[in-house]
């Protein structure tokens, strides 16, 4: 699915991913293209920045609260890195400037797609005593309260939940979830979300959820139970 309101640009982004041997749907308004992309349900989204009715990032959030793993490459006319850092933020899994050349296009939304094809998408709960994750509601729950979770602290919980069997590395999770190559990569920002996770869990009874391993990565506490 295309998003885009300029005519011109949108046709040459529809041509060369036929070219490319996809199946583009196209969309004008960032308003309309949310209802569209529900939908229709396509295997990723090319987003601009720059729509009416809603701009880019509020369609991305709009879609992460329903859609945690649905590709996202945002287009945007605006070279600034303050764009590209909030896109990546919200959720996008990568993004492109323009004017940007056929190829580079192709490259990008292959190379997500690859990446996407690994994604858990099918967990649906967790439960640990009282406590449960709903992935469908984006919250955590049990009687002590209930606490909102965002797109990338589930997602990170969804890929620890189908992988409980073994320990994510963080240069897994950063690859996975981040969508950033792990070579050399600062995997700090893993730590500080797991951090910042425990917290939001914490609050629910979920404080030990997740657990460290030393020199190896995280895992999901032996007793949690996954509805798939």
């Amino acid at each position: 699915m295309v998003v885009e309101d300029d005519q011109a640009i949108r046709a040459g982004l529809c041509d060369v991913l036929r070219f490319g041997g996809y199946i583009p749907l196209s969309c004008a308004r960032g308003d309309i293209a949310v209802k569209e992309i529900l939908e229709s349900a396509p295997d990723l989204v090319l987003l601009d920045v720059m729509l009416p009715g809603l701009d880019g990032f509020q369609v991305l959030r709009q879609l992460r609260a329903v859609h945690p793993t649905l590709p996202v490459v945002m287009v945007t006319a605006r070279g600034d890195e303050r764009d590209r850092v909030d896109g990546l933020e919200h959720g996008a899994d990568d993004y492109v400037v323009k004017p940007f050349s056929a190829r580079e296009v192709l490259a990008r939304v292959g190379a997500v797609l690859r990446r996407s094809a690994e994604r858990p998408v099918s967990i649906r709960t967790l439960t640990r005593g009282e406590s449960v994750v709903d992935f469908a509601r984006c919250e955590a729950r049990s009687a002590q309260g209930v606490a909102s979770l965002s797109a990338r602290e589930l997602e990170v919980l969804r890929v620890l939940a189908s992988a409980s069997d073994r320990v994510i590395s963080r240069e897994e999770l950063l690859r996975v979830v981040w969508a950033v190559d792990p070579r050399g990569a600062d995997t700090r920002a893993v730590d500080m979300q797991i951090v910042r996770l425990r917290e939001t869990l914490a609050s629910v009874g979920l404080e030990s959820l997740i657990e460290t391993v030393r020199g190896k990565g995280y895992r999901l506490a032996s007793d949690a139970e996954v509805q798939a």
